[in-house]
């Protein structure tokens, strides 16, 4: 029996080892698997990706839930202070500034005084009417 090795192809074409044959069979197997992973992998990369957002969010929650550090209290402290500092000057108002004059009221404008009656004179007597004089 002949090894399949020993045999001629084809015209022209060379006789192929069993390590090329191997090699070129390794090939083909990959090829057929790279087609069909395609889809299969855009779907994993995408639950990756949702993964990874989730534990991002995950995270935030954790952080928001974590108690507050020593700094940040000190920070809240000191705020709190100034804010009621500030209330307690609003609330007793100013005391730099002095307390504004009232405005002088406008005199009201009165009628212009009418001329005092002058003093009469004694009238004449007068004559009766009608008649004659007596």
């Amino acid at each position: 029996m002949a090894d399949d090795d020993d045999e001629p192809r084809a015209a022209g074409s060379e006789p192929r080892s069993r390590a090329d044959q191997l090699r070129s069979a390794v090939e083909q197997a990959f090829g057929a698997t790279a087609q069909g992973t395609g889809p299969v992998r855009e779907r994993a990369q995408e639950l990756a990706e949702e993964l990874a957002g989730a534990a991002s969010r995950f995270r935030e929650v954790l952080e928001e839930l974590r108690p507050p550090t020593g700094d940040e209290l000190s920070e809240l402290r000191a705020r709190l202070d100034a804010l009621e500092r500030r209330v307690g000057e609003l609330e007793a108002g100013p005391k730099a500034a002095p307390k504004p004059r009232p405005k002088a009221r406008p005199k009201a404008k009165t009628a212009p005084e009418a001329p005092a009656p002058r003093a009469r004179k004694p009238a004449a007597p007068r004559a009766p009417r009608g008649g004659a004089p007596s």
